[in-house]
This record gives structure tokens, sequence and C-alpha cells, in this order.
């Protein structure tokens, strides 16, 4: 990880105010500072006011901009963090006024930034007065570097720019991004108008995701003559929103992010990579020049807490940062349904086949399939119910209400459904199996409850041979991604709507398709403890770890490439013991680290029953599947782990 802290300030300035508005920059960033911020963001003109119209050609309209800068960079050598802090002012540079962002750390101005693209549309004027900043331009303006510039720090490389300088794809962030910032910051003043927040968000995401980085946007707040500025910001990494700051209100804002993602997403992205190569081959190409800011915060202060989504779930949206719960279940749904597109285009197929325990994978496979057909019937209920074919194979262990359920559940979705005990055949297939074995040698307990996977297995592709039925494969990603899950069993199957949907989803889908589409049997299903049903009492969290642990293990070492410690660490600032300990009964204090370790181990073993699995829906960026997502060596050593591994216990 690489954790900094991102402050956003928005302050209601008055243009020509530089007193006041200085006194409150210095407020605002010392609120910064005292938090611990990595960076302080702060507006477009936040020491002059904006718009300054003609203003600026007033010579002591721009010199007193210079000594309110001197005064703000005095007063931050007092500061008790060495936040960097990015301000928005007028300065002259050879004879001429530029809109710029000025650099300032613990008493020292290191560089400034001009504005490049000059708006002169609409409300704004800026054409008329400011001369416009261009790719590798560097002066100096009362001896600090002056121009199209770089800043490199402890924390990372970071770029500097001004409002209109994000609204153009053609804006020098593209080329500042190849010349190796990771952090872009924004300074903005842009008034409010209707559907512009909506624009913004979208116009950001664009921008962080065409150039790989995380960008801070800051803007003005407040009016001035006309113009109403609504204030607020945004963190956005690399396309994906991570924070929405307050609108109209003057304060501070702050969000920790991991600058390790985006380095990672660059390290991904072939495109960005191969479009970064060709750039700098250009003979052309003007190249940013770089400023050390020596000053500065290193990351990971012992402050920052990694930015846990509020659900505490890694795989789920922040529905409260303009995420619509709706649209993401429905879009789940709709794209496992356009899944199914595979049976119909195949022309292999005639049924579809399910093998429906009453647990909550198939539960969820099963109503996904019901949804499609009812679409491809037009709700025609008998073919529904031919073309649905649901099998309970129950041995021993199943239990009462499982069975109930299964049953229950296809009754109510109106599709054909079968019992069909296992439990003679598993008798003889452990007599079987024992007597291949050596004198000596048992059936062990987890071939026991692998036959009765098989066996299932069996029966479904002899059915599927004589109805010409294509069999849904029950796994979740999340037991595929340790290896819960039987060759030849579970794991088999002509096609998979969950294979890519982790444990945690489906539940959450679940509960979702019963409030939405009131499927009485859902809070039922729900209600039950996930068990595979192959040993007498198993559950499914007892032999692994919570789902919710388990799920957090995956995103973060699979998706974010964490090491176990990383892991470790972010997942004792989620979870508190006492939240451990109402997920799992028999939690005790130092298991997290085990449920780690042992995550770690298992996902690594597990590779090749991945390649043994059918294809899957395509649903995130995080897939379990060789061909398109995780390419990852089936024969590899977890030795490149260990040092982090034993790292764990000494935390």
């Amino acid at each position: 990880m690489r954790l900094i802290k991102i402050g956003i300030g928005t302050i209601n300035t008055t243009v020509g105010a530089f007193t006041s508005n200085t006194k409150t920059l210095i407020d605002k960033a010392r609120e910064m500072s005292n938090a611990e911020c990595t960076v302080g963001v702060f507006q477009e003109q936040v020491i002059g006011g904006y718009p300054a119209e003609d203003l600026v050609q007033w010579p002591s309209f721009v010199s007193g901009q210079w000594d309110a800068l001197v005064t703000f960079a005095n007063a931050t050598w007092g500061f008790q963090f060495p936040t960097v802090f990015v301000v928005g002012m007028v300065v002259v540079y050879d004879g001429q006024p530029y809109n710029a962002a000025a650099v300032v750390s613990a008493g020292k101005i290191w560089g400034i930034v001009p504005k490049e693209k000059l708006p002169t549309y609409g409300v704004f004027y800026e054409g008329r007065v400011f001369t416009p900043g261009m790719p590798g331009l560097l002066g100096e303006v009362n001896g600090v570097p002056f121009g199209d510039l770089l800043f490199k720090t402890p924390f990372g490389v970071f770029a500097v720019e001004v409002c209109e300088d994000i609204w153009t794809p053609d804006g020098p962030m593209r080329r500042r991004s190849f010349a190796g910032a990771e952090l872009v910051l924004n300074l903005s003043a842009s008034p409010f108008r209707i559907g512009v927040v909506q624009t913004r968000r979208e116009m950001i995401a664009t921008r962080a995701a065409d150039n790989q980085v995380t960008i801070v946007y800051a803007n003005q707040v407040g009016g001035n003559d006309a113009l109403v500025f609504d204030g607020g910001g945004f963190v956005n990494q690399n396309g994906t929103m991570l924070f929405d700051a307050p609108r109209w209100r003057e304060g501070i804002a702050t969000q920790v992010v991991d600058l390790d993602r985006t380095a990672r997403h660059r390290v991904e992205n072939t495109t960005w990579r191969r479009d970064r190569e060709a750039y700098r081959a250009r003979a052309e190409a003007p190249a940013p020049t770089e400023v050390v800011v020596v000053t500065s915060a290193h990351p990971n202060q012992s402050a920052y807490k990694y930015p846990v989504p509020t659900s505490k779930n890694f795989f789920l949206p922040n529905f409260a940062g303009g995420n619509s719960r709706e649209q993401f279940f429905g879009d789940l749904i709709e794209a496992m349904i356009m899944g199914l597109d595979y049976f119909s285009k195949t022309h292999a197929f005639r049924t579809i086949g399910i093998a429906l325990s009453g647990g909550k994978d198939s539960a969820l496979s099963l109503i996904i399939a019901w949804f499609y057909a009812l679409r491809r019937f037009e709700g025609d209920k008998d073919r529904v119910r031919s073309f649905i074919r649901c099998f309970s194979m129950p041995t021993r262990f199943n239990s009462e209400e499982t069975k109930s359920i299964a049953s229950r559940l296809a009754d109510e979705l109106g599709v054909s459904f079968k019992e069909e005990s296992i439990e003679e055949a598993f008798v003889r297939e452990c007599e079987a199996a024992k007597a291949m074995l050596a004198p000596g040698e048992e059936v062990t307990a987890l071939t026991k409850q692998n036959i009765q996977a098989r066996i299932r297995a069996e029966r479904m592709w002899n059915w599927a041979n004589s109805a010409g039925g294509l069999v849904l494969q029950m796994s979740n990603m999340s037991e595929k991604a340790v290896g819960y899950t039987t060759v030849g069993g579970d794991l088999s199957g002509g096609y998979s709507l969950i294979g890519n949907v982790p444990k945690t989803i489906v539940i959450e889908l679940l509960r979702y398709i019963g409030e939405r589409h009131h499927i009485a049997i859902a809070k039922e299903l729900l209600a039950t403890k996930a068990s595979a049903e192959l040993a007498r009492g198993q559950a499914d969290e007892d032999d692994l770890m919570p789902f919710p642990v388990l799920d957090a293990c995956f995103a973060l070492f699979a998706g974010e490439k964490m090491s176990p410690k990383e892991i470790y660490s972010v997942l004792r600032s989620t979870w508190t013991d006492e939240e451990l300990l109402k997920m799992a009964s028999r939690y005790a204090p130092g298991m997290l680290k085990e449920w780690v370790k042992r995550f770690v181990t298992l996902f690594s073993r597990a590779i090749f029953k991945w390649e043994q699995a059918p294809q899957s829906v395509h649903l995130g960026t995080l897939d379990l599947d060789r061909k398109r997502a995780l390419q990852i060596p089936v024969v590899h050593s977890t030795e490149w782990l260990e040092r982090s591994l034993q790292e764990i216990d000494d935390l």
C-alpha cells in the first residue's frame, strides 16, 4: 500500500479581498495539516477571487496576490504536518498575466503551473485577459520554477492543472501522466448550472480512466455577481469515483487513497502503456520539467486508514455516493440473463438442468434461469415448467429444512422438480473406493464428501445427455477462489451464471430479488446457514472463514495485488474483534491473522481447479478466468509470499 490523505478545500472568496481570502485559506490549510493531509487542494484563484475579469490588468492586483502567497507560505512553516498545498492565483511571467496554481509546503513555494486551456465561451472571458501556458514551457517567477512542471515527492509524483485543462482530452493531463504523474490535482471555479454535476462526474471519470491517474478536483463555492458556484469536489481513481465532497458549503473534506492502486492499473492496462510508449517515441513530444518537493509527508502515516467501503464489502459500490442499488443489482441480473444467450446461440440444448440443493447458490441460479425462461416463452407457464428441470439428490446429510426449501422454491416459481436420493449410490461408491485402496488405507472424510458431489454431477450429465440439457454449474466465485469445490462434482457443468459472483453478493442479490420480485421463500432461504451438507453438522464458514472476510481477502489479494501483511492491516481496520465474533462464534483474538494466511495458501493451491470449471458470465473486472482475467501459472511456489506471511505475526 501507498496510502496518502487528500484534503479538498472549498472557500467562499470575494474578488479582490486578498487579506480575508488568505486568512481563510490559512485557517483551512491549518485544519488540513492538523488532520495530517498529505496534499491539500484549494480552488482556482482562491487568493484573488474568481472571476476577476479585467482587474488582472492592474499591476497592483497581480503583485498583491504574490504578497498574499508569500504570507500563506510563511504560515505553513509553522504547521505541525508537512502537507503539500496547491492554491490558485494570478502571476505575471514575461510581462503577461497567467491564471496559475502554486505548490507550497513547509514555508516554501516549490513551483507554479499556468493554466493552458482558457475558456472564452458562455460566461467565461479568460482569453481576453490571460495568456495560456504551453507544453514544455519553463521559466521562473520571483526565483520560483514556472511552467509545465511535475512534482516528485516521497509519496509519489503529482501534477497540477487549472479548471478548463481537464475539460478536454487534449489537455496537459495526458502528457503529464505519460511523464509519470500518478496524481493530478485540478483547481476549479466551475459555476453551477442545471445538470452540470453529473456532467462533471462523468467527465472526471473519463479523464481518470483514459490517463490512468487519480484525480482530485476542488471547486469554488459562493456567489459572485450573477454567477453561483456550488463548491464540492471529487476524488476519482482510474475511473472509479472514491469520494464526492459536500457541495454548497465552505469547509474541508478528506479522503485516504492508495496510490499503489493507480500504479497497479498502469501495469495491467496495456492500451495505456502502449499509448505512453508511442507518445514518448515522438521526437517533438514535449516533456514536463520535474521539481523535487523535499519537504513533504511520506505515505502510510500511522493515522491513515485504508478507504474501506461503508458497507465493508469490497464488491459493493457506495450506494450513498450516487450509485443506485436498484441499478447495480438490476444490471447484475440483466447481465446473467443475457449470459444465457449461450443456451440459444450454441443450438446444442433443449432444456436447462439444475441440481437444486435448497442452498443459496442453486437458488440464485434457478431464479436467473427462471427470469430467462419467462422472457423466452413470454410468460407461458407450461413451457417454463417443462423447460427448467430441477433435481434434488439428498443423502443422510441433507436436512429436512433445505429439502423443503428446494421443493417449495421450485413450486413457487412453477418449474419442474424431482427428488431422487443418492444415499444407496453413496454407500456403494464408498465401498468401491475402499476396495481400490491398499491395506491400511481408508476412505477419508473429505473423499466421502466429494463422492456425494461427484455422484450428483454424474447423474446431471447422464440426464443432460438424454434430455439435451444444459447443466448449470453451482460454485460461486468465493468457493472457487479457495478450491472449496469438487472437481468432477459441483465444479462440473456446462455453463455458470454465478461462477464470477462472490458469496456475499449472492446473498445480497437474493435479498434484493426477494424484495423486488416478491419471492416469498427468499427470506427463509437467507436465514439458512451456508452448508455443503456433505457431512454431519457441516458449516461452510467453519470450514473456511466468514464469507465477508474471505471476500475481502479475495478482493485485496487478487484484485488489489496486496501482500498478506497489507491485507491483514486493512482487515484489522475494517472489523473489530466484537464484529468478527458476531460473524464467527468460535472467533478468538489472533484468528484474523490465521484467516489471511489460510486464504493466501488456499487461493494459490486452487488455481488448477479454475482451469476445469465451465465458462462463467463475465460480470466484473475480477473474474476467475485464466483466459480473460487472472492469468496466474497453475504451477507456482508461494515462496515469494513467505516473508509477508511471517511479517503478519509481528503486527
